[in-house]
Formats: C-alpha cells, structure tokens, sequence
C-alpha cells in the first residue's frame, strides 16, 4: 500500500492500469489517495468500476486482449477446443474474453475458461457485458490485492 500511496500521480496511474486498463478508472483511484488499508483500495476500485462509462469499459476490455491461453493438461484438441471457443467469443461479442480464475485450481483453468465460455456464449450482448464488468471488478480486486501485497 505504502508504494501506491507514496507514487507520483503518473507512476501510481501505471500500476493501477496494469489492474485494469480503464484510464478512467485507474485516474479517479489514483486522485483519490491515500487509501488506508486494502478494503479501502478495494471499496474504492468497486465504486470507480460500477461508474465506468460504455467507453470505459470497452477500453478496459481491450486491455485485457493480451491475456494468454491458460495451459491445457488435454493436449492439442483441448488447446483447439480453448483456441476456437475464444475467437468465437470474440466473434460475438467484439472483445476478449474475461474471467476471474480466482480460487479456482490451476489444474482446472483451462476446463473452467472452456466452461465458462461455452456457458457465454449464448448470452446477448448486453448480458455479456455485463458479466464481463463483473468478472473485470473481480479481476482488478485481485490484481490490486496482489500490488498491495507485493509491498510487504
């Protein structure tokens, strides 16, 4: 907490938008320093996230393409399977797809990414943005849990 807290406008909005890439987001956290404690952070990364514009959320997005595959313990098909059910996704839906592997066994990444969009892809575009700004807030808490962390 101590290094966000003490960074300089420009270097805390960096760390913050390797939370989540939302420029809006990761501004109103940084103005609003000091935080002092983790749930505070948290509390206050929650609200910036419900407030995110239709824009904001589609720069959030996009900043989350980069994501690598999860390793597969199925081999080549189950690589396939993983491959084609992410550009299907964001075929659909225009962005890449987000989810929060938070609490779950890294053996069963793969299988609960697979899952989850199979279990998406049926929702309509308004459903899914929804859930996707869901699992971006669960994906910030986490990524903000860890930076907070990284300091002690």
């Amino acid at each position: 907490m101590a290094r966000l807290n003490a960074a300089a406008p420009g270097d805390a909005e960096r760390m913050l938008l390797d939370c989540c890439a939302s420029g809006r987001w990761a501004r109103r956290l940084a103005d609003h320093r000091p935080y002092r404690d983790l749930g505070t952070l948290l509390a206050a990364a929650d609200e910036a996230a419900y407030d995110l514009r239709p824009t904001d959320l589609d720069e959030a997005l996009a900043g989350e393409c980069a994501q690598p595959l999860p390793p597969t313990n199925g081999g080549p098909a189950a690589h396939t399977a993983l491959s084609a059910a992410h550009a299907e996704y964001e075929r659909l839906f225009g962005h890449a797809f987000v989810i929060s592997l938070d609490g779950i066994d890294p053996e069963e990444h793969a299988n609960h990414v697979l899952a989850g969009i199979r279990s998406r892809l049926g929702n309509n575009v308004e459903e899914e943005r929804n859930i996707a700004a869901a699992e971006l807030r669960a994906l910030a808490r986490a990524r903000l849990t860890a930076l907070v962390h990284a300091d002690a």
